[in-house]
């Protein structure tokens, strides 16, 4: 009687074993299906053409198929609230770049929270701002601009591509932190702003390297300095605004991978360590600096969680100071 009490128990564990896998072999074998990167924005862009590169390496190297899905719409919002609603498996995965962090803080319904609702997989890449002023200004040096804008309080005018654009931020933190006052004007994207910086109509504007560069090869326009704490490798002979004088500023555009809220760290932790062998190829980072993008990886998630929850507490507070609103 005990032995089929016994083996009547060991037959129920056995199925319950079989039904519902521990969670640690669950993970382990990662992935084994079909793995979505959400992208929140219109291909093209920084924010896409990384996540695609990171994609194939993942489908090259994890034996499943990993795709960019593009749903773009409200300032990212429509695609990042998706990927907040997903289950938390790691098969529905949001690239993201610095509007994930900022939106909240200028749009009311933007509807998610970015540290609360989401899980930190890594960082993927950074791109460096220039600060680029027109030719007729002239300052050569940050601390020689800062001099002259102290001077002339409100007058000399920043172009940007909007509200709370990359550029625009830029600007107003290199402001307050310079205890300077800029003049921002606002064009519909950053062409126009760039068209109106080369002919003069506008005296300096944070821009992505890779736009400003062929302007500053031809002597049409003159950099003053690069945003992240190391110099640019397409602009190796300026400065980092930080050495340049004004300490400690720092502020590029950067992307990363960012899974649901709940989403096991096992998985993670696999998904960055696979952005850490990605970004280490040789020829994949030699493409993408050659047009201003950093292949880079966070050391942990928590690494990269910790970067996002800063980004958001310095710009909620820049924001709400500066009056910065998208809706």
């Amino acid at each position: 009687m005990r032995t089929d009490i016994i083996a009547t128990a060991s037959f129920a564990g056995l199925l319950l074993s079989t039904i519902v896998p521990p969670a640690t072999s669950q993970t382990a074998t990662y992935p084994v299906k079909l793995v979505r990167i959400i992208n929140p924005v219109a291909a093209g862009g920084n924010q896409d053409i990384v996540a695609r590169a990171y994609a194939e390496q993942f489908s090259k190297h994890l034996g499943q198929q990993f795709v960019v899905e593009n749903r773009p719409g409200n300032s990212a919002i429509v695609g990042t609230r998706f990927v907040k609603n997903a289950p938390a498996d790691g098969y529905t995965l949001l690239a993201i770049s610095n509007t994930f962090a900022r939106t909240p803080a200028m749009v009311k319904e933007a509807g998610y929270d970015a540290i609360k609702d989401f899980a930190a997989v890594t960082k993927t890449s950074d791109t460096p701002l220039v600060f680029a002023v027109n030719p007729a200004l002239p300052p050569r040096t940050v601390k020689e601009f800062i001099a002259l804008a102290k001077q002339r309080p409100g007058e000399i005018s920043s172009g940007s591509s909007g509200s709370g654009s990359t550029g625009h931020v830029a600007a107003e933190m290199f402001a307050r932190q310079a205890g300077i006052k800029l003049l921002h004007i606002q064009y519909k994207g950053a062409a126009p702003a760039v068209i109106d910086l080369v002919g003069g109509h506008v005296m300096l504007r944070f821009d992505q390297v890779s736009t400003s560069l062929p302007h500053i090869r031809t002597g049409k326009l003159r950099a003053l300095g690069v945003t992240t704490r190391n110099r640019s490798s397409l602009l190796p002979d300026v400065p980092t605004i930080d050495e340049a004088g004004l300490k400690g500023f720092e502020d590029s555009t950067f992307n990363g991978l960012m899974a649901p809220a709940g989403t096991p760290r096992t998985v993670l932790e696999r998904l960055r360590a696979e952005v850490v062998k990605a970004a280490a190829v040789p020829e994949l980072r030699s493409r993408y600096q050659e047009i201003g993008i950093e292949l880079v990886s966070s050391n942990t998630p928590e690494e990269f969680g910790n970067f996002l929850r800063k980004h958001v507490d310095d710009f909620t507070r820049l924001a709400r100071e500066a009056g910065l609103s998208g809706g």
